[in-house]
Formats: structure tokens, sequence, C-alpha cells
């Protein structure tokens, strides 16, 4: 592999930039590792985190979460299904040359490529044409509500370093593939990304040739993923590290009253819930032979009152939960108090509903979980299942790294697994989209890996792509999110709350899409 070569080439004309001028690194440290450097394989929040700092979308988020120009300078609706972008001129990416249309068109391909799982993010496009070099035409299969939402995590990679490294394909990471752009990062971003050695840690140097300005003054980041809840606090406690973005809630209390560290809060828009297999007609992992007793709603239902969301914030989460009703968080369009109020625990009503439809002596099943992803996400899936065998359901655990099972939930090789939504776009419809609408060859369904399908929700998802009056998809997104939740298609367990921690020298913007950006942070 030539990553070794091209990284020394970019370190070396990033270090002669930064000779002149005082070098302020970036210590971050969190639980989990990306899973790959190709920005259009893995639709994965800690992956799109790192990535962001080098890969640019046509549009980008400012501190307030407004949509502002990034790799465009303006947008044109010619009609309401043809949008005009004008490209930023003099753009570079790290490699020194030049961003055009043809990279545009280029990424479009790439993107929707059905083995990533990044095709949300250009849903309702159907052609992106070049005018000339730096202007290109989008036609939209109808009016686009969330298209400049959509487009910031739209990334940009050069055609001609794809091409020259024969990775025009998207990694197919499922299936455990690697290619050049999985290990190597050619973008136009703030950041070069100059190294990643799986599970130990990624290193950045400042882009000096970035087009825009920074804020901050952060010129070298250094992100180390650590798994170990103590080690990870004791990194900081002992200065090793400037910033954890994954406390440990066992922990907090601690940390905030030490003088030389500050917390900054914040109310995630991620909802951790349990997706169920309702699509085999013989449920995998499981003694039940012959059927699948997750298509039966009542049994659904039954799993989810088993669970007291309550218990699992006071004693689990330390308080640091919010138990949910549906499938989308405080600060999401969508989410409303009156609808999200998670199920009362009722393991009696639970058991009545299983005998019902025929399993009184409840069964046995598989759940998966990720042990390095999620606050305490291993731990929860213990205690649910000591709550699922209280009402007859014997539960084996499997937890393993994100890295390898995520691959399993992909290929489609469990009954039951928990997983935490992002909601990049800050819109329920990106939610119900991804998860909830029945599974295609296309963005619709492209996390739907329990495989629900209910034609209701299909069509409420559908019309809500395109309807551009505010009041009636507002009411199309609540519709869907209460069948969602009445159906039972997943079962929200919380909408996570996430503290930062940081030494009190360190300044940052805090995102509650848990995405730090190092053009926003200060190191004093």
């Amino acid at each position: 592999m030539h990553f070794k070569r091209v990284l020394a080439v970019a370190a070396l004309a990033t270090g002669l930039a930064l000779s002149a001028a005082h070098a302020t690194t970036l210590k971050w440290g969190a639980q989990n590792d990306i899973l790959t450097l190709d920005p259009h394989s893995q639709n994965h929040a800690t992956t799109n985190a790192i990535l962001m700092h080098s890969y640019e979308g046509l549009t980008r988020y400012n501190p307030k979460f407004e949509v502002e120009p990034a790799l465009a300078t303006k947008w044109t609706f010619i009609s309401p299904t043809q949008v005009r972008f004008e490209l930023r001129k003099g753009v570079k990416f790290h490699d020194g040359s030049n961003f055009t249309a043809d990279d545009v068109v280029f990424n479009f391909g790439r993107i929707k490529q059905p083995q990533g799982t990044m095709s949300i993010y250009v849903t309702g496009i159907n052609e992106v044409k070049k005018v000339d070099d730096y202007t290109v035409d989008m036609t939209l299969a109808a009016p686009n509500p969330m298209l400049l939402r959509n487009l910031i995590d739209f990334r940009m990679m050069s055609k001609a370093w794809a091409e020259k490294n024969n990775s025009t394909n998207v990694q197919d990471y499922k299936n455990k593939e690697d290619n050049f752009a999985s290990r190597n990062v050619n973008g136009t971003g703030a950041y070069q990304i100059t190294a990643w050695q799986p599970d130990q840690k990624i290193t950045m140097t400042i882009n000096k040739n970035w087009w825009d300005k920074h804020s901050g003054n952060v010129t070298e980041v250094i992100y180390t993923p650590i798994k170990s809840d103590p080690t990870r606090v004791a990194a900081l406690l002992s200065g090793e590290l400037d910033m954890l973005t994954d406390l440990p809630t066992q922990d907090v209390a601690r940390i905030r009253g030490d003088s030389k560290l500050k917390v900054m809060d914040g109310n995630e828009v991620r909802t951790i819930y349990l997706a169920l297999d309702m699509h085999s007609p013989e449920l995998k992992y499981s003694d039940v032979k012959g059927k699948n007793p997750f298509k039966d709603k009542r049994v659904r239902e039954a799993l989810s009152i088993a669970i007291d969301r309550e218990l699992i914030k006071r004693n689990t989460m330390r308080g640091l939960s919010l138990p949910a009703g549906i499938m989308v968080a405080p600060g999401v369009n969508g989410n409303a108090p009156d609808i999200d109020v998670a199920p009362k625990a009722d393991p009696e009503r639970a058991k009545k509903l299983l005998a019902d439809a025929g399993y009184p002596n409840g069964f046995e099943v598989q759940l998966n979980c990720p042990n390095n992803r999620y606050v305490n996400d291993e731990e929860i899936c213990q205690n649910i299942t000591v709550m699922w065998a209280r009402i007859g359901v014997k539960t084996k655990l499997a937890a393993e790294s994100m890295a390898t099972f995520i691959q399993k939930v992909q290929n489609y090789d469990t009954s039951a697994y928990l997983l935490g939504w992002g909601v990049a776009t800050m819109d329920a419809q990106y939610t119900l989209q991804s998860l909830v609408r029945t599974k295609t060859t296309g963005a619709d369904g492209n996390f739907n890996f329990g495989r629900a399908s209910d034609p209701e929700v299909d069509r409420l998802v559908d019309a809500m792509k395109s309807e551009i009056d505010t009041t009636k998809r507002n009411a199309m997104i609540r519709e869907a999110l209460v069948r969602t939740r009445d159906e039972v298609l997943l079962i929200p367990l919380h909408h996570q709350l996430r503290p930062w921690a940081m030494k009190k020298n360190v300044d940052t913007v805090y995102r509650n899409d848990d995405r730090p950006e190092a053009r926003f942070t200060s190191v004093k």
C-alpha cells in the first residue's frame, strides 16, 4: 500500500507550512474508533465526525446549526425540481488539484452505490449535471424541503485521485473489503488526515491552503479511541487528553468537581433503540421453529413494556438519559412532549401478551449489542436480558466491538440488536426514512436491518419527502412517529444526554450531533 508514502508527502508539505507558526495540538479522546476513511461507505456518526474535518459538502452547518455555503457559494431554484449550484472557485484538494463540477458529478454517482450506506444524503435527487466547470444542476424527483441539510453529508472526494487509486467504487465494508480510499484521504477540508492506526489513534494537521478561515487555533488533532471507561477518564485526569466526549456516567460528578476541568452539557439528538427481525420466516438464534414471533405486534409490545426505562436511567445511566416513547429526541423537528412518553414497565401485562400470542412459556432469542459505541451500551443490553428473562424470554447476549457488530447487522445476521441513531439533518424524516421505511435498493430503509415494513408509514414518509407546506409536513411526521410507536416497529429506549469534559484552557462549540469541530476549537 502507498499509504505511508502519500502521507509522508502531505505531512512534509504541512510541516513546512507550519514551521513558521506555533503548532497547537488538540488531544481528543472518545470510546469509539472510526470504521473507515471512505466518506461514502458507512453512515456512522464517529466516522462522519472525523471525516468532516477533511471532506466537505456543498453546504455545511454554522455553530447554530443553520445551513450556510461551503463548496457551493450560491444555489438558485430554477424551478421547484431544478436547483443550480455555483461552486466555489479556487478550492484545492489536499493533493493540490482543483475542485470542479466533474468532482460533484462523480461523487453523486459514487455515493449512490448500494454497498455504501450514505445514499440517504442524496435522497430525492435524480441527476447531477455539469453546466460548466463551476456550475452544476440538480434535478429532483419532487420538491425537496430537506435538500440543503442533506447535502451537508454528501462529501466531495477528488475524481482524478479516486480513478488513479482504483477507488471509484465505494468500499464494501460489510463484506470486509478495503480499498485505497478506505485507508487514505484526499478532500478539501480544514484538516488533512495524516494517519489512522485502527483502535490506536488518528492524526490530523491543519490545511494551510483551506479556502476558509479557522475561528480556533488548533493546528494538529490527535484523536484516541479508548474503549475502557477507567482508562479514558484517567487519560483526561492525568492531562494526556485535552478533551473527552465520551464521559462514563459514573465519573461525571467527579469530573465536574475537578478544578482543572470543565464540563459542557447538552442533549444529544441521538436515540438508543432496539430493532427486531420482523422479516425472516423463521427467527435466527431462537428455539422457535417454523415461524417468527417478532412478526406479531403483541410479542413486540411485550418486549417493550418488559423494559424498565426509568430503572436504566437511574441505575445504569446515572440520570443521563431521557426515557423515550418515540424515535427522535428533543431538538429534532418532530419531537413533541405529548407523544414522546416512554411506556411504563409492566411485566405482568407483557406475560399476558406473550401468552395471547402463543408463547406462555416465552422463548429463546439472541440480542446483539456493541460494547464500545454508546454510553453504557453493553450494560444496557445486560439489563434488558434480565428484564426479558422475567417474562420468560431467555436471551443470549452477543456483545462485541462496533466494527464487527455492524457487519453482522448489515448482513442480517441478527435476531434483535441495539443501535443508536443520531439525526444529522435535525429532522425526523431522516430517521423515519432510514430506519422505518420499507427497505429498497436506494436510500429508503437503508438502515432498516430489522426490515420492518408498514404501508401507512411508507405512505407518510414518501409524502413528507416532497411536502413544502411546513404545517402539513409536520403533521405527516407526527403521524408516522406515532404509528411507528404504536405498531412497535422499533423499540426506543432513551435519548442520550451527552456531557463533554475538557481542560479549562480548551474552548469549543458544543454540538448536539456529537460532532466536535476542530475549526471551532482553541487551546490556550
